[in-house]
């Protein structure tokens, strides 16, 4: 059995990704790891990042992006769809470069790939999520944050990425079949300084609606990027993955972030979780359903 892990990126030091402790974090269990690596602005060092790794698996394949593919997500799927296709293995591992996976979960990962290689019924592997925010202290299990995604597909399965490069359907637009495992993804993409949040976003969103509009509406806000209080959010009370170690300990911004639990006067609407009605709902869904989301969109039949 050969796994191939797999990612796109662009600009990831630059925007604080953690990419070279996203791929450190699933070497151990993959044969090769393709990153197609989008050419940055001068100041992002995410090549050398990457290269500091100085592992043979590693296949760096430079690619440049055409501004015309970056409406509604698509660079990011014609990206994702370009380093699927130089994968060889069995599986393929994709990780978005603010992803990385427990130690303590990559025993359960090749356990299950190795179960279901052979089990035709099984296109890819579910895993479960923490989506953190702000620091690495807390964490949102609330309604409207995805709580599931495929991240282990098989390869020549006629499967391409989907929507925005977050999951993978077949290229026939039907649902992939996907058996669910014990194994969590960790998401960082919303604990970054806030300044770079908020370049981030800015830079994020222009693809979406266009730049014009994006500096229009960035240019009433402020240069730093408002988490809101994190002292309404749950603390995440489990272990994070050894190689964000360093990441961790580096956190710089501490200072700029609100504890509490009221609102500071703010010039932006709230973000989702903070709206009365997603509070409630994640309320009910956490104390009643186990986790369980109602109304949520799940790109995926599961195979009990």
């Amino acid at each position: 059995m050969k796994i191939s892990g797999f990612t796109m990126v662009r600009n990831g030091g630059k925007y604080y990704f953690p990419i070279k402790e996203s791929i450190l974090s699933i070497l151990p269990i993959v044969d090769e790891f393709i990153v197609a690596l989008g050419k940055g602005d001068p100041n992002d060092n995410t090549l050398e990042q990457i290269e500091s790794i100085q592992s043979p698996k590693i296949k760096i394949i430079p690619r440049i992006w055409n501004e015309e593919d970056f409406k509604d997500g698509k660079i990011l799927r014609k990206e994702t769809n370009f380093a699927l296709s130089q994968c060889t293995g069995d599986w393929c591992f994709y990780l978005q470069a603010d992803e990385v996976i427990h130690e303590e979960n990559l025993a359960v990962i090749q356990e299950a790939c190795q179960t279901h290689l052979n089990d035709d019924r099984v296109d890819g592997l579910l895993f479960n999520y923490y989506h953190f925010w702000g620091d690495y202290a807390h964490y949102l299990p609330f309604h409207g944050w995805y709580r599931n995604e495929i991240r282990l597909i098989k390869n020549n399965r006629n499967i391409a990425s989907y929507r925005d490069a977050q999951s993978f359907r077949h290229k026939d637009n039907s649902k992939l079949t996907v058996k669910a495992i014990n194994a969590w993804v960790y998401h960082y993409g919303w604990v970054r300084p806030p300044e770079l949040m908020q370049s981030k976003k800015k830079e994020h969103d222009s693809w979406h609606w266009g730049k014009e509009a994006m500096d229009t509406l960035y240019g009433k806000l402020a240069n730093q990027f408002d988490y809101g209080p994190l002292g309404k959010i749950p603390l995440f009370k489990g272990t994070h993955p050894k190689v964000m170690d360093e990441f961790i300990r580096n956190i710089s911004w501490k200072d700029t972030l609100n504890y509490g639990k009221k609102h500071k006067k703010i010039a932006r609407k709230k973000n989702r979780h903070e709206r009365i009605k997603y509070r409630l709902l994640s309320s009910f869904e956490n104390r009643f359903l186990g986790g369980k989301e109602l109304f949520g969109f799940k790109n995926w039949n599961l195979l009990k």
